[in-house]
């Protein structure tokens, strides 16, 4: 009996030891007291949040989501036109793989977490520090919200911490009405700006202007599905089955008000960061009427750190945080391990000014009214079809023809030889034929032959006697017929690649910055919202005068880009707002800005695809159904004449047909959290 009092006295004694060491910290536990006490703690509190934000970079890809992989970098290749790009990446944005939503809450549970533990540790730094770390989690929320908010409408509003363990209905939030939801991120944006700096005390931290010139977006794209879900066929809203709250859209007797509000504050937060943020257009080489001038400007802009447009960038450095855009989107001739991926249409390219055009406003190629009438218009070298093309549209694209690091760009479509004039190759030019191929023509099939190709079978070329030696029927950059991998419209990507010429390209070797917002956007969504607001008869929210402002904005990027100025103010109609937006259209291509505003214009689907290019424009020239398809401009040389032609086909190497529906507008909530929980709503008629 003795022993077993020893032993109990004993164990008692070795619990009692253990409570003791369990109330000691491990050494591997990282306390707020840590983190939040101080600077240094603080800097890593703000790196791990920064490196998981919602941003979509050269490591985003839309068909995939925010899953921060540069594999198959490609931008503009989600259905708006842009660009086309060989593989199943290359579709419209109905959905993203990987759905942004659990990584979203992580990121909000970091943000609430030190919105409610840093008060503790107030005394610890000065008052304008202590501000701006509230400030940059109060952006972080926003930011989350907002990227939340443009895929879902309405979203799970977690504005605090939520404590493990639970009850259940303490764990579970609903999704709140999708007004509620911009309402909260107007909110968080504003208290986001009331908070920070004027200036970021740490390279990649935000500041005031930041968060107002992504206020004004948030607040652009807000104003804007109130508005025009209104213009979808049975209006685009509806109500959860779970709690009946109004997930998707707006009430018919708040939209109108609402969509007023957001547009009021996308002008305010535009026009602050205006007159107070310290920005400026980026002209550090722009010489007016030098149009070569002008062209490296905009080449450079994108790759120097100290421009005076740059807002907020998501910078790399070598080698140690990288990207592979240049491996994946580089002409075929600097293919390292791929290439082409980014191939601009000739439907975006018809967006820019300096080309001689047919009535329905496509670029002409023959001397007749359309592209099938006629005769072909020759050319000495493929850059004379280019020789008045706003500089603009030749920093954004490379041309046939055109220099680029160091080496000229050889493309073509094909070798014609038969006899001229040259005729149209194709009779009907129209979408309802846009499968026939260059392959399946009789001047390619038949004896005697006079159009030479790309090979439909392996990997060779078609070669042509011409001048005493044999010349390849693709060149050297394609478009390949048996292979999606070369320039399968004609034109390259030029811009966001590295121009230097002795860089070599890789997997995980570009560093160049990818520009998140900048100056030109913010004087874009002034101009549209000050547009939008003189259509609903809104007065100024300023003393200024919005549709001047719109025009100086428009002008302004206009004399930058090297394009045709305008010579009157804007007006007050559909017609003047579609200026703005075609404005917009060209600046911010290839910047994963497009995709959000044909979403939120609610221009993409085909009752209302007339407006998808920013301006009035027949859909049925590139659609007749909810599927639509792009073209590509292919030069031919025609050894008869020794000199070049173009053709302005539907793409047809890796043929992409895309397809919208207005159930698009909303991304499905992801099944899985629906089926889980009692209280999280899927999209209505989902």
């Amino acid at each position: 009996m003795k022993n077993i009092y020893i032993l109990l006295l004993s164990g008692l004694l070795f619990l009692i030891a253990c409570s003791k060491d369990l109330n000691i910290k491990p050494k591997n536990f990282v306390a707020d007291e840590d983190l939040m006490s101080n600077e240094a703690g603080m800097e890593i509190y703000m790196a791990r949040m920064y490196s998981n934000m919602p941003f979509e970079d050269f490591k985003y890809m839309a068909q995939w989501g925010l899953n921060f992989n540069s594999w198959l970098g490609a931008t503009g290749i989600d259905g708006t036109g842009e660009a086309l790009d060989r593989d199943g990446i290359c579709t419209a944005f109905t959905n993203e793989d990987n759905p942004y939503w659990g990584s979203a809450f992580v990121l909000l549970r970091d943000a609430n977490h030190l919105l409610e533990a840093l008060p503790q540790f107030k005394g610890s730094f000065a008052e304008p520090t202590y501000n701006d770390y509230l400030g940059q989690a109060y952006y972080v929320r926003a930011t989350v919200f907002y990227a939340m908010a443009r895929r879902f409408g309405g979203i799970p509003l977690v504005t605090k911490v939520i404590q493990y363990p639970a009850d259940q209905d303490a764990l579970e939030v609903p999704r709140s009405s999708e007004e509620d939801t911009w309402n909260q991120i107007l909110a968080d944006f504003d208290q986001a700006a009331s908070l920070l700096s004027p200036k970021s005390p740490k390279q990649g931290y935000s500041n005031k202007y930041v968060a107002l010139a992504f206020k004004s977006e948030a607040m652009l794209y807000a104003g804007s599905v109130a508005k025009y879900n209104e213009t979808v066929t049975g209006r685009l809203t509806g109500l959860g089955q779970k709690t009946g709250t109004r997930v998707m859209g707006f009430a018919a007797d708040t939209w109108q008000s609402a969509s007023k509000k957001y547009f009021r504050e996308a002008y305010k937060a535009a026009r602050e960061v205006m007159l107070n943020g310290g920005y400026s257009l980026y002209k550090k080489k722009w010489v007016a009427n030098d149009r070569d001038a002008q062209y490296q400007n905009m080449v450079d802009m994108f790759s120097d750190l100290t421009s005076p447009e740059n807002i907020y960038v998501r910078e790399y450095l070598y080698p140690t945080l990288t990207h592979g855009y240049d491996a994946y989107s580089s002409p075929f001739i600097f293919r390292a391990p791929l290439s082409s991926g980014t191939c601009p249409t000739l439907d975006f390219l018809e967006l820019f000014d300096g080309f001689d055009r047919y009535a329905d406003g496509t670029v002409k190629v023959t001397t007749g009214t359309s592209n099938s009438t006629g005769e072909y218009l020759l050319y000495d070298k493929p850059m004379d079809f280019f020789k008045n093309a706003e500089p603009r549209l030749r920093a954004n694209v490379i041309f046939p023809g055109d220099v680029f690091k160091g080496k000229e760009i050889e493309i073509r479509g094909g070798v014609f030889t038969g006899s001229t004039p040259i005729k149209p190759l194709f009779s009907d030019y129209s979408y309802a034929n846009a499968n026939q191929l260059y392959q399946q023509l009789d001047a390619y099939t038949k004896q005697p032959k006079a159009l030479y190709l790309s090979s439909n079978s392996g990997s060779s070329q078609e070669l042509v006697p011409y001048n005493g030696s044999n010349m390849t029927a693709a060149g050297a950059n394609g478009p390949f017929y048996s292979s999606g991998e070369s320039c399968i419209t004609g034109l390259y990507a030029r811009k966001w690649l590295n121009p230097d010429p002795s860089f070599v390209a890789g997997e995980g070797k570009s560093a160049q910055p990818f520009i998140l917002m900048r100056y030109a956007e913010v004087l874009l969504n002034a101009a549209e919202a000050g547009l939008e607001l003189s259509l609903a008869g809104e007065t100024t929210p300023d003393e200024s005068d919005m549709l001047q402002v719109a025009t100086n904005v428009v002008n302004s990027i206009r004399e930058r880009a090297g394009a045709t100025q305008l010579i009157s103010v804007i007006e007050s109609s559909q017609a003047g707002r579609n200026i703005v937006r075609k404005e917009r259209r060209k600046e911010l291509a290839f910047e994963n800005k497009i995709k959000w505003d044909l979403r939120r214009w609610r221009v993409q689907h085909y009752d209302q695809r007339e407006g998808f290019w920013g301006e009035a424009k027949n859909k049925d020239l590139y659609s007749n159904s909810s599927e639509y398809r792009f073209r590509g401009l292919y030069p031919f040389f025609s050894t008869q004449t020794g000199k070049y032609f173009f053709d302005a086909h539907f793409q047809w190497v890796s043929m992409k047909t895309f397809q919208y529906n207005p159930i698009d507008y909303y991304f499905a909530i992801p099944g899985g959290e629906v089926s889980k929980s009692t209280v999280i709503d899927q999209q209505p008629n989902r």
